[in-house]
């Protein structure tokens, strides 16, 4: 099986330009209740995730931040304390398991490294119960 069968495509999901300001991040973060997004570059390649805890730490090193001057600190300029690793569309199942085990979600890129997606850790569990619940039921 490959990872295909569990994206979610990109125009799906919410993600944000890396040279995005810290500001717009809260605020899409905000909107769309997620703690965690995908950042990617002006060609469309994944770069890095950002994560609610990231952003917390900056604002804890910065005491003096004020909410309007959030939007003069650029999210590439965050320290990211999470590698969420992408992985290729033609990736097996077994090269998404790692990584689904410790990330919420995986980023899926291309043969061109462009994002194109994610693969939830949800799907893949909620895949696996019914598989297992399927098998469970003819035994």
């Amino acid at each position: 099986m490959k990872v295909a069968f569990f994206l979610t495509p990109k125009n799906e999901i919410v993600c944000e330009n890396i040279d995005a300001t810290m500001r717009q991040v809260l605020e899409k973060m905000e909107y769309h209740r997620y703690s965690a997004i995908p950042l990617i570059d002006k060609e469309g390649r994944y770069v890095a995730t950002i994560t609610e805890g990231d952003i917390l730490w900056e604002l804890k090193n910065k005491a003096d931040l004020t909410f309007k001057e959030t939007n003069k600190i650029f999210i590439k300029d965050i320290p990211k304390y999470v590698k969420n690793r992408a992985v290729s569309i033609n990736a097996d199942i077994e090269d998404l398991l790692d990584l689904v085990s410790n990330q919420n979600f995986v980023p899926v890129v291309d043969d061109n490294d462009v994002f194109i997606g994610i693969v939830k850790r949800s799907d893949v569990i909620n895949y696996c119960y019914k598989n297992l619940v399927k098998i469970e039921s003819t035994e």
